[in-house]
């Protein structure tokens, strides 16, 4: 079964260590990595929180980094297409021998967090003891095999998945809304704080499994999959 793996890599075992260092308050999220032969791979990395200045200084002094292209820039956001070297043993390895996807990674300040599909859970076992053997350091966060329902897929519960769904399927999402919290709450028969905390739960959840995986957002409570 598929299987998502969320964990941390220090910046000096991955890449743009020294670029984190010197750009503090900056953000790097990848939008795409793949591998860029033996010994690189290459990223489509948005650096937010910065001007194109000072960003692009960072990467000519960073060793880490050859054949940076800036290919947009908004205010304080850039998009660049680069090719990293040097300490990326473990992204090699995930991308190649366990055959995985790097859905999202973010960093800042002195690590970096990835998201990482695997096709099934067997082949987080060949990461770790990768990491094992090369001495690297990768602290898994969190381990979701992927189940066959929606609610599943998404990080979700059952019971939110269907709180969603009946909320979205009676009109609570429309403008104007259809119905409210009471009439979705007595469809599903609970009460309406229950309903409430189980729509904002959710909604959190789906934000985070799809959107958000920086350090400021939190990992769902675990009292969460109860409601």
């Amino acid at each position: 079964m598929a299987t998502i793996v969320r964990g941390t890599i220090p910046a000096e075992e991955f890449a743009l260590e020294e670029s984190l260092t010197s750009l503090p308050s900056v953000e790097f999220e990848c939008e795409r990595i793949v591998t860029s032969g033996e010994n690189a791979v290459m990223p489509l990395l948005w650096v937010r929180g910065n001007g194109a200045d000072a960003t692009q200084q960072a990467f000519q002094d960073d060793p880490t980094v050859e054949n940076v292209e800036l290919l947009s820039a908004f205010d304080d956001e850039q998009l660049y297409r680069m090719e990293w070297v040097g300490p990326v043993q473990l992204v090699l390895q995930i991308l190649t021998n366990s055959e995985a996807t790097i859905m999202d990674a973010f960093g800042m300040d002195d690590q970096w967090i990835l998201r990482v599909l695997y096709p099934s859970r067997k082949d987080v076992s060949g990461t770790i003891e990768f990491v094992e053997d090369y001495g690297l350091t990768f602290d898994v966060e969190s381990i979701r095999e992927l189940e066959g329902q929606p609610a599943g897929r998404y990080g979700l519960s059952e019971a939110q998945h269907e709180a969603l769904a009946t909320a979205i399927g009676h009109g609570y999402y429309q403008v104007p809304r259809e119905n409210n919290l009471d009439d979705i709450a007595a469809i599903l028969d609970i009460s309406h704080q229950a309903l409430s905390e189980r729509l904002r739960r959710a909604t959190r959840a789906l934000i985070e499994d799809t959107i958000l995986i920086g350090p400021q957002v939190d990992a769902v409570s675990g009292s969460d999959g109860a409601q």
